[in-house]
């Protein structure tokens, strides 16, 4: 590794990268979730988007959230587009007793009260699991900064600028769909969870015009 093979360096550095992918994901697009980003790029959360050209380009269809539940049915009773996959992965993912919780909300629509395999509910586990994802990222942070001092100061002082960058971002990530879920499900946090910082309408109204990898007006 680029870091040397001190195990007290390489260890910590491999359960970061290791633990990242989850991280993104739940701080992101938990529980099956996907398309949730803002219009034009894929910088910051747009879960609210809902004035595309096309239906299946907004987030809005893609996560089928309403004051009902959440989640696209992909089963036979919705798109069945899970008639892609082979019998026996239709048998496993079409079946809620079998798809697991991690691709719920990807083949299936379920009330906002529906009970997971955790036995939190399904607004209760979308909250846990967007703010774990921001408590990951935090605990990377830490465990960066445990290793200075074995590390060059210039590539520690860059990979923790950049750690802060994500753990601000995480954070937005959290907030802006909580709030957004939230004026949908009408349910309070579960106990011991932090409001989002803003109302609903304050992350609405922010504008990536200069995103990366958009184009600009």
């Amino acid at each position: 590794m680029n870091w040397g093979n001190d195990p007290a360096i390489f260890g910590p550095i491999v359960a970061m990268m290791m633990g990242s992918r989850q991280a993104v994901v739940d701080y992101m697009t938990p529980l099956g979730l996907h398309h949730l980003m803002a219009t034009g790029h894929h910088y910051g959360p747009g879960p609210w988007v809902n004035d595309l050209e096309r239906r299946d380009w907004n987030p809005t269809y893609f996560h089928g959230g309403n004051h009902d539940g959440l989640g696209f049915d992909r089963t036979a009773t919705g798109s069945n587009a899970i008639a892609q996959y082979a019998p026996e992965v239709v048998r496993r993912f079409g079946n809620l007793a079998t798809v697991g919780d991690d691709y719920l909300l990807f083949f299936h629509h379920v009330p906002w009260t529906y009970r997971l395999d955790t036995g939190r509910t399904l607004w209760d586990e979308l909250v846990v699991r967007y703010s774990r994802g921001v408590d990951e990222v935090g605990a990377m942070r830490r465990t960066w900064a445990g290793l200075a001092g074995r590390i060059d100061a210039q590539r520690h002082a860059e990979v923790a600028a950049f750690l802060a960058i994500q753990e601000d971002e995480a954070q937005w990530w959290r907030d802006a769909c909580i709030a957004y879920f939230q004026s949908l499900s009408r349910l309070p946090l579960p106990a011991g969870y932090a409001p989002p910082a803003h109302d609903l309408a304050w992350y609405e109204a922010i504008d990536n015009r200069y995103a990366p990898g958009r184009d600009q007006p």
